[in-house]
Formats: C-alpha cells, sequence, structure tokens
C-alpha cells in the first residue's frame, strides 16, 4: 500500500492534474473530434462556476482593506499609479506588436483576396465591436444600474465602484464600521473556501475546453496559421522575459522564480483560456508575497480591463497580419492611429466574452483599407491564441500589483523573497533575518 501511495502521490497535485487535463482533451479532441466538441460544457461550466464568486469577492477584499485604511488618501496615490503604470506598459504592448508585426511580417505571402472570404464568419463579432462604447459612454456604464445588478451583470468594474464606496463608507462609521468590516472580511473567507472546492474541478475544466477547441478547429488550423500563432506566443514570452522581467527586476524578485509560484494558475489559464479563472487564487497568492490586501484588491481587479498586455500585443500584431494578408498598405500615420485608438478599445470591452477579436473587430475601423471580411482568417486559431492573450493578462496584471506595491512603499519585499524561494507549496513566513527592508 506504501508502494501504490507514493506512485500515485503526483497525481494528487493540482498542477499535475490539470497537465493530464490537458493533455487528454487534446488526444480526444484530435482522435474523436465529435466527441471533444461535445466537451465544451465542461470547460464552460468550471468558468462559469468560478466567475460565479469573482464579484463577491473583489467586494469583500476590496472594500475591507479600504475601510481599514488609516489614511483614505493613500488610496487615490495608488490607484492613480496603478492607472500610471497601466498605461505605460499598456502603451508598450501595443508597440511592441506593432514593432514585431513590421518586422516578421507573419502575413507576408498570404495573397489574399479579401472578396472571396466569406463575411458570415466573422459578422458576429464586428456586430459587438460596433456596439462598443465611446469614452463617455464607457465611464456612464460603470455605474451600476442598482446596487444589485452590479453582482448579477459580473461587471467587475462596477463592483470594484461599490466597493470603494462601500470601503469608504465604513472607514467613516467609527466603531461600528470597524464591527461591519470585520464581519464582511468573515464573508470574504467564505467565498475564498468556496474558491478552494471549485478550483478541484480545474482539470475537468481545461480537459473539456481543450478537447472542444481541438475538436472543432483541429490541429490542422493551427498548423495553417502556425506563423502568425508563433509570432504571437514568442513575442508574448520575449515580452514577459525582457520587459516585465525588467520590471520584476527593478521590483526586487525574480521573473522566473515569479512564474514557478504561479504555475498552477498559468496551467488553469491555459485549460480554460480564461485569466478570470484565476482571479481569487492571484489575489491570494499576491498576498503571501507581501503585497497588502488593500492594493492587491485595488490593482489586480482594475488590471483586468486597464492592464492586458497580452491583449495589446494581439490587436496591434493581429491587425499588421491581417493587412500583409490581403496586400493591404499601412502608412506610419496609419499605425500611430491604430496605436492611440487601441489604447482605448482595449479597455472598452473588458467583460466581453471573446473581448480580444471584438477589439480587434473595433480598432479595424481606424484602418479602413483592411477588408473587415479578413477576420475570417483569425476565426479557427483564435482560441489559441487565445489562451496565450489570458496568460500574458495574468502575468502582467501579478507583476503590476507587486510593482505598485513596491512604489507606494508597501511592498514587503524580504516576504516576497522568502516566498519564492519556498515555492508555492511551503507554508507562508515572515521575512528572514536580515531581509532587505521597505523602502
Amino acid at each position: 500500500m506504501g508502494v501504490v501511495g507514493r506512485v500515485f502521490r503526483p497525481f494528487r497535485s493540482l498542477y499535475v492534474q490539470v497537465l493530464l487535463g490537458i493533455a487528454l482533451g487534446i488526444a480526444v479532441g484530435a482522435l474523436w473530434p465529435q466527441v471533444g466538441q461535445a466537451m465544451k460544457p465542461f470547460g464552460d461550466g468550471f468558468v462559469k462556476l468560478i466567475k460565479m464568486l469573482i464579484a463577491p469577492i473583489i467586494f469583500c477584499t476590496v472594500t475591507g482593506g479600504i475601510a481599514k485604511m488609516s489614511d483614505l488618501k493613500s488610496f487615490g496615490r495608488v490607484g492613480g499609479r496603478a492607472l500610471i503604470y497601466f498605461e505605460a506598459v499598456s502603451t508598450l504592448a501595443l508597440a511592441v506588436g506593432l514593432a514585431v508585426g513590421e518586422l516578421v511580417k507573419p502575413g507576408a505571402g498570404f495573397n489574399i483576396n479579401a472578396a472571396t472570404l466569406d463575411p458570415k464568419g466573422a459578422a458576429e463579432y464586428v456586430a459587438q465591436a460596433k456596439h462598443l462604447a465611446g469614452p463617455a459612454d464607457y465611464l456612464l456604464h460603470l455605474i451600476p444600474d442598482t446596487f444589485v445588478s452590479a453582482f448579477s451583470g459580473g461587471d467587475i468594474l462596477q463592483v470594484l465602484l461599490l466597493a470603494i464606496l462601500t470601503g469608504f463608507a465604513l472607514a467613516r462609521m467609527g466603531s461600528a464600521g470597524e464591527a461591519l468590516t470585520h464581519g464582511l472580511e468573515r464573508i470574504g473567507e467564505v467565498f475564498f473556501a468556496m474558491i478552494r472546492i471549485v478550483v478541484r474541478a480545474a482539470p475537468l475544466g481545461a480537459f473539456g475546453a481543450m478537447g472542444f477547441t481541438i475538436g472543432k478547429y483541429g490541429v490542422a488550423s493551427l498548423i495553417k496559421l502556425g506563423a502568425l500563432v508563433a509570432t504571437f506566443y514568442a513575442t508574448s514570452i520575449v515580452f514577459v522575459v525582457v520587459v516585465l522581467g525588467l520590471i520584476a527586476l527593478g521590483v526586487g524578485f525574480s521573473i522566473f522564480r515569479y512564474l514557478a509560484y504561479i504555475g498552477d494558475e498559468l496551467l488553469i489559464v491555459l485549460g480554460a483560456s480564461s485569466s478570470e479563472a484565476v482571479l481569487p487564487q492571484m489575489m491570494r497568492k499576491l498576498q503571501k508575497l507581501g503585497a497588502p490586501a488593500s492594493i492587491t484588491g485595488l490593482v489586480i481587479p482594475a488590471g483586468y480591463s486597464f492592464n492586458l498586455d497580452g491583449t495589446n500585443i494581439y490587436m496591434t500584431l493581429a491587425t499588421l497580419f491581417l493587412a500583409q494578408a490581403t496586400n493591404t498598405p499601412v502608412t506610419l500615420g496609419q499605425e500611430l492611429t491604430l496605436l492611440g485608438v487601441a489604447m482605448l478599445t482595449s479597455k472598452g470591452a473588458s467583460g466581453v466574452t471573446g473581448a480580444g477579436f471584438i477589439t480587434l473587430a473595433a480598432t479595424l475601423a481606424v484602418v479602413p483599407t483592411i477588408p473587415i471580411n479578413a477576420l475570417v482568417l483569425l476565426i479557427g486559431v483564435d482560441r489559441f491564441m487565445s489562451e496565450c492573450r489570458a496568460l500574458t493578462n495574468v502575468i502582467g496584471n501579478g507583476v503590476a500589483t507587486l510593482a505598485v506595491a513596491r512604489w507606494e512603499g508597501a511592498l514587503d519585499v524580504g516576504a516576497l523573497r522568502a516566498a519564492l524561494a519556498a515555492g508555492p507549496g511551503a507554508a507562508p513566513a515572515g521575512p528572514p533575518a536580515g531581509a532587505e527592508p521597505i523602502d
């Protein structure tokens, strides 16, 4: 019995279970495509279970963090610094996508006549893109119709707004507010306990999502447009290692140790093709890495709308790919316009299903010479690229949280390095003797 236990011990790890789920999903989708497509409800169901718990977790975490702040002015300072960071890094990601598109030219040689393409496949995304609000309407959308509708609609930014207002209100209520805050934190613990139960279904969710993707689109669709997919993955990897790696180095940690620390979450994202699937777990892990709950609760949810590094790389790179594939010339002025508009559209579709593809359709409007029908070229491989977008977004938002915490002087660098050195499975501990002080 002891030998059997040792043999099966690795399979108790969620990391290994998710890997097995992904591998089995790929195998089933490749060998029995119809069966693979039928597995879609498992992947969708897992994501829905996670999203069901995101709104109350964000509300409880952010509200409690703000209510316990002794200096409420620091909240505005943290928010301002987070937005500055988001815009700087997001713009850099957009520029990287443009630069790589011009350098590699993944669409060159396709010589596709857009008139021969069937526009029906992209019609749904184009229609949704037309409904993306302008800046004024988008700001108005941040205000929910009712207090409850923000939770039922699952809009992260609306819930964040309510949490901020509630947190400020509790902070002004004195001892009564402290009692309510304590109760709210206990309620938050209940939802985190629920997440720990739900996340055990991640291997099944990964199996269903990968089975559907391979079964519906097939490996052939990946091979056919392999140049674009490979370019996007390589660009995202370079962005994470170089750009985010340098930011991490400035904060005081290794990007590689950080990636190992959130390995379980990255596998779940890969399987579910959704960054929201790990939002609560990421908030908890970042707190274990020394980022205060008040900063984590603000930066992570806001980053899901304002700091989408993977989506930004995808939008500019894919736009140039479509232009090159249809032999459409794009001027420098159009590229700069594309860069500016993409900074807005990348925020305007937060929370929309298939947001990366929809924002791409909206962004193409600034380069009308690129035929909108060309979007059908990407439908077959968008699911594969969606996984990379989600992975890059999750990594970027985690680094952003630690960077803003360090900028604010609130990051426990000693705890950060100790936790990364110990690995994700170790119990959180205080900073070791002689650890670097917070600056």
